[in-house]
């Protein structure tokens, strides 16, 4: 992917673009393992599994690069302290900044007034067919509103593992749910406390919504959410527009400005990016060639027509791959996703 990064009149000699997610490999690689781990600690399951992905994949790292990646993480760190400011205001304004606003609310929630949310928080951690047998004989409700709690992605996998009418009434559930009393919540994660021992409080209580349905939406594999959306449709035809409204797919990629489908093919490994454009609408694929330079933008298309067939599940894999990554990269506030999904971000 280095050459396609490369726009028309650059110097010929370009150092290779990292990926954040290299870089913050490498970073952790440097440190040691205790230091690492200790870093490891304060970072969430998916998170810490790219991170140990791109710990395992690395072979023979240069001292190119180790210099690069620690000159831009004291660049990043220098002069940015919280010295001398300790209020909330400070907190609220980093942690949405770092996760976007719907992603920080929980956790400055539990930061600034004291409360813990391990029961749920311990979900996280696990695997989604797992999370699906403890709460697949609960009332549908509770069900609602663990899907809500949970990342899109690992949500998506849960329901698929649901029945279908069941799959229905949860993500309707989610849908219409705007807000859950903190009591209600204290009580569903004190009950998963006494199956992973622990206890604490949980004072969250912005969950769900229409937005929070779209995301998970986004998730799924395509013949699930097109029978889920066609049930949705067939009951309330109103809150399945809106949900269309706000999803992203793969094809909104070219209401992206170039500006942003370049930043965004630097995070995006070239293997990834053949396989998903397999199944790509030929205004995609524009968008992507034209965002190169000519010489990578033909390698790409040789890599196209060499590949040959691919399996379905593979494209829709890889455009997942990459529609996450975008999703990222709007919530950190470095491109602005275009036509449905603009909005939503």
């Amino acid at each position: 992917m280095t050459e396609q990064m490369n726009q028309p009149g650059e110097a010929t000699k370009v150092r290779r673009k990292i990926p954040r997610v290299e870089q913050a490999a490498i970073l952790l690689m440097t440190l040691g393992e205790s230091d690492a781990a200790e870093i490891l600690k304060h970072m969430g399951p998916k998170e810490v599994q790219r991170v140990g992905v791109a710990m395992a994949q690395m072979k023979d790292i240069s001292k190119d690069d180790v210099t690069y990646v620690l000159e831009q993480f004291v660049d990043a760190v220098g002069g940015q302290t919280g010295l001398g400011v300790g209020n909330d205001d400070y907190i609220r304004a980093m942690l949405t900044q770092a996760l976007g606003e719907d992603k920080a609310a929980s956790l400055i929630d539990r930061i600034l007034i004291g409360g813990n949310t391990t029961g749920l928080d311990t979900l996280k951690w696990m695997e989604p067919r797992a999370v699906a047998d403890i709460i697949r004989y609960e009332h549908p409700q509770i069900q609602a509103i663990v899907i809500s709690y949970l990342d899109p992605d690992q949500s998506a996998e849960i329901l698929a593992t649901l029945d279908e009418k069941v799959r229905l009434d949860v993500m309707m559930r989610v849908a219409s749910l705007e807000s859950v009393q903190p009591q209600a919540l204290q009580e569903l994660n004190d009950i998963l406390e006494k199956q992973f021992s622990g206890g604490s409080a949980a004072q969250t209580s912005r969950i769900g919504g229409i937005k929070r349905a779209a995301d998970i939406m986004n998730f799924m594999d395509r013949s699930v959410e097109g029978s889920l959306m066609d049930s949705i449709k067939d009951m309330d035809p109103d809150l399945a527009s809106t949900i269309e409204d706000l999803m992203f797919v793969f094809d909104n990629l070219k209401d992206i400005d170039d500006r942003g489908i370049q930043a965004l093919l630097r995070e995006v490994s070239s293997e990834v990016l053949v396989v998903a454009l397999k199944g790509a609408d030929e205004a995609v694929k524009e968008k992507i060639f034209k965002n190169m330079s000519k010489r990578a933008a033909e390698l790409l298309q040789d890599d196209l027509e060499a590949k040959g067939p691919v399996r379905v599940s593979e494209v829709e894999t890889a455009q997942k791959d990459i529609i996450t990554i975008a999703r990222r990269m709007a919530e950190a506030g470095e491109i602005t996703l275009g036509g449905a999904g603009e909005e939503m971000m």
